[in-house]
């Protein structure tokens, strides 16, 4: 039956020995822990556990000392949320008192709130803890309320207690039960190069698909991230493609790693699956193209430089903006003039008319005032044939550039190289 007389404890109307054993263990107060758990009178165990649904609320019970489930002892009236000495100290990184605890007998797998101590040390990057809780005999497989191992916890940069469970045994395929992520669909996600070097060591399935279609590179190629993370999520990409990933596979958006990368504006992602043939002018199910993706969000981006974005969807064969929809873009995009710069460039004459808001014509006076002379002249003959090279070379540009043998200023010239200007 449920207890009539929850026990007070935690909150400033309390005492007792529970409470001095709560702050003793957030403290890390290792003598103030092993003299209330050698004191039979304290009615403490190292499996105690504590309610936190409300800090006013905690088990302060001999019936609930050494207990292994809170079952009839709580009000059904609130949610529980339960945790023990062992959680307390592994979650924080408290090493000697978790080392008391497990030597005093505390249980090793005991998950209260859901999820075991090593769980939590994971997630905390706890690697002194997790060292500690396998050596007791911690289940590396063990799965949490909502479906997950210890290794999908595993999320910080310091690859350590990764390497620790797999060497305990840890499968590094396994899948969390509602997302259907691998550990390598979570380290990619979050940008973990050195995560990801150590599963694919341990044979880590690259086409292994998560519950939206999702592989891996897909996973990686989504996730938003800012300009100082961009580095490592190229190292992700670059060692999940090396290693024999599938770049034009769709997810069940039909997008694919180019679709997101172009709309999460990372040049280097973007430069990487294009060299490795991801089909350019591909649509996804609403219809979009990379092109689309990269305009709809260059104006959102310019910390990530969209212009390269653009630039090399057009030097690998993209279809260009529908010359009718250049004024739209223009307005959406003129915060990024290097965006625009590229594509007129595609183009060997310029429609008329213009939308700048005042605040880009401000602050970028020289390119735009170059722009709308385009209306009232022809373009240069330089320009003209630029265009007309790119358009016989069209689909095979980079292959073919080689063969040209042109110099170096050429060749960029070719590859529409940002000039700030437009003639």
């Amino acid at each position: 039956t449920c207890s009539k007389n929850p026990l007070r404890g935690l909150g400033p109307k309390t005492a007792g020995s529970a409470q001095a054993y709560w702050q003793a263990l957030l403290a890390a107060d290792l003598g103030t822990v092993a003299s209330l758990l050698s004191n039979p009178q304290s009615g403490l165990s190292p499996t105690l556990m504590f309610d936190t649904s409300n800090l006013e609320e905690v088990l302060d019970s001999p019936d609930v000392a050494g207990a292994s489930s809170p079952t009839g002892l709580w009000s059904l009236n609130y949610e529980q949320e339960l945790t023990t000495p062992l959680h307390i100290t592994a979650s924080r990184g408290y090493s000697a008192c978790l080392h008391h605890l497990l030597l005093r007998g505390a249980a090793v797998d005991l998950a209260p709130g859901g999820r075991t101590a090593l769980h939590t040390a994971c997630l905390a990057a706890s690697t002194d803890c997790v060292r500690m809780l396998l050596s007791f005999g911690a289940d590396p497989e063990a799965v949490s309320e909502d479906g997950y191992k210890p290794l999908h916890l595993c999320q910080r940069l310091d690859s350590t207690c990764a390497r620790l469970l797999l060497q305990h045994g840890a499968g590094v395929t396994s899948a969390t039960e509602e997302q259907e992520d691998t550990a390598l669909h979570v380290a990619a996600r979050l940008g973990l190069e050195d995560h990801v070097k150590l599963f694919l060591s341990h044979g880590a399935r690259l086409e292994a698909q998560n519950v939206e279609g999702q592989t891996q590179l897909n996973a990686a190629c989504a996730q938003s991230h800012p300009p100082e993370a961009m580095g490592c999520y190229y190292g992700v990409c670059q060692q999940l493609v090396e290693a024999g990933a599938q770049v034009n596979t769709a997810d069940s958006d039909r997008q694919r790693p180019l679709h997101h990368a172009c709309r999460n504006a990372n040049p280097q992602v973007v430069e990487l699956l294009l060299a490795r043939g991801a089909n350019v002018n591909i649509m996804s199910y609403s219809g979009n193209t990379a092109m689309h993706n990269i305009l709809q969000m260059a104006a959102y981006k310019l910390d990530h430089q969209p212009e390269r974005v653009v630039r090399a969807l057009l030097n690998h064969g993209a279809v260009r903006v529908w010359p009718g929809a250049l004024l739209k873009v223009l307005r959406h995009c003129c915060a990024s003039p290097r965006t625009i710069e590229a594509l007129i460039n595609s183009y060997d004459r310029v429609l008329s008319g213009h939308d700048v808001s005042p605040f880009s014509l401000q602050k970028y006076p020289n390119f735009y005032s170059s722009l709308f002379s385009l209306g009232r002249s022809p373009r240069s003959l330089q320009h003209l044939v630029r265009c007309a090279l790119r358009n016989i070379l069209e689909g095979r540009l980079l292959q073919a550039l080689p063969e040209l043998h042109l110099p170096g200023p050429l060749q960029h010239f070719l590859l529409l190289h940002f000039e700030d200007v437009l003639y």
